[in-house]
């Protein structure tokens, strides 16, 4: 792991990317048990992911920064501002869903009051709203930079590839992060590229492009931190691909019997969150007691968002039709 003293990364800022990572990864696994018990219809995971999530979320400016995630982004959203009740109120699909009001399926995420656009469910159209979004902010002059995150396997779709030509072509301050975790649901990298590095398809767009460890949180946030440089300097797009592992299924529909017993164990093993961990109590920069704190403080936050979110109204069945159709006053 990148040693935290090559970034400007504070001690204080590193515990905090370990309880972001943490909280996502405990609300992640409520979710998933409770979708075993009945109560959730859906759930898909970003168990595995949450390091390259929660670099890339320090990297940014959170305030002014635009993020346009794709449906694993649990860690990337909960920096910027989702709340675990409001997670929680999505899985559960109850009408105060700050995402849709319970009508889309969880991990659609959109909270305009934290910089979180719109999600569309067809994957990959997330790039060219994170693209139109950094256009404006050019010809506004604004410094501020609009990051779109997806899978590799939406890289093979028309979107990604119109998305960053225009944003190469007209030097935007654009991130597109690839969150490389080898599988596009059960198909894998060596059938669905062919280059070596996906960062290597920055080259024909013009962009600056780059390819890093995503189990490793500072190494992510060192190169995101200095793409939003680069972008917000004028000096165009940046295209990143974070190597990550996906610890879970594809979602909690999918039966995972692509992948081997070797592998999933090996998976396991490297799991980001342990290693972040173990890094932190290397560097003396937590102890035990104070995981021992994190862990107890988050099982109360999460288990305080489930019950306020099991406990909390459907919407009413009108609301169904709200944004669909013209609504006029005949008053």
């Amino acid at each position: 792991m990148l040693s935290y003293k090559e970034t400007d990364l504070t001690e204080s800022d590193l515990q905090q990317m370990y309880k972001t990572m943490l909280i996502s990864r405990r609300l992640d696994e409520r979710m998933w048990l409770l979708n075993r018990a009945g109560k959730l219809p859906f759930v898909i995971s970003c168990q595995g992911q949450e390091a390259t999530q929660v670099g890339a979320a320090f990297a940014l400016d959170k305030e002014n920064d635009i993020i346009n995630p794709y449906y694993r982004d649990l860690a990337l959203v909960t920096h910027f501002g989702m709340t675990p009740e409001e997670t929680m109120l999505s899985a559960f699909a109850r009408g105060a869903d700050v995402q849709s009001g319970g009508r889309q399926m969880p991990g659609h995420f959109s909270k305009k009051a934290s910089n979180i656009m719109t999600q569309g469910s067809a994957v990959t159209t997330q790039i060219p709203h994170a693209v139109g979004a950094s256009y404006a902010m050019k010809m506004d002059g604004e410094k501020r930079v609009s990051l779109a995150t997806l899978g590799e396997g939406s890289t093979s779709q028309g979107d990604f590839h119109e998305g960053l030509n225009f944003a190469g072509v007209h030097k935007l301050p654009f991130i597109c992060l690839i969150e490389n975790n080898k599988y596009a649901i059960s198909v894998p990298t060596h059938l669905q590229y062919a280059a070596d590095k996906l960062s290597d398809r920055a080259i024909g767009y013009g962009m600056h492009g780059e390819q890093v460890d995503g189990n490793d949180p500072i190494a992510v946030y060192k190169v995101m931190k200095e793409a939003r440089e680069r972008a917000i300097n004028g000096e165009g797009a940046s295209l990143i691909e974070a190597l990550s592992i996906r610890l879970t299924p594809h979602s909690s529909d999918d039966d995972d019997k692509y992948r081997t017993a070797d592998e999933l164990t090996k998976n396991k093993e490297d799991d980001c969150l342990e290693s972040f961990k173990l890094y932190l109590l290397d560097e003396n920069i937590i102890d035990e007691d104070w995981l021992t704190e994190a862990e107890a403080e988050i099982k109360d936050t999460v288990n305080q968002a489930t019950k306020a979110a099991e406990a909390a109204p459907y919407a009413e069945a009108e609301h169904a039709l709200k944004h669909v159709y013209e609504e006029v006053d005949n008053g």
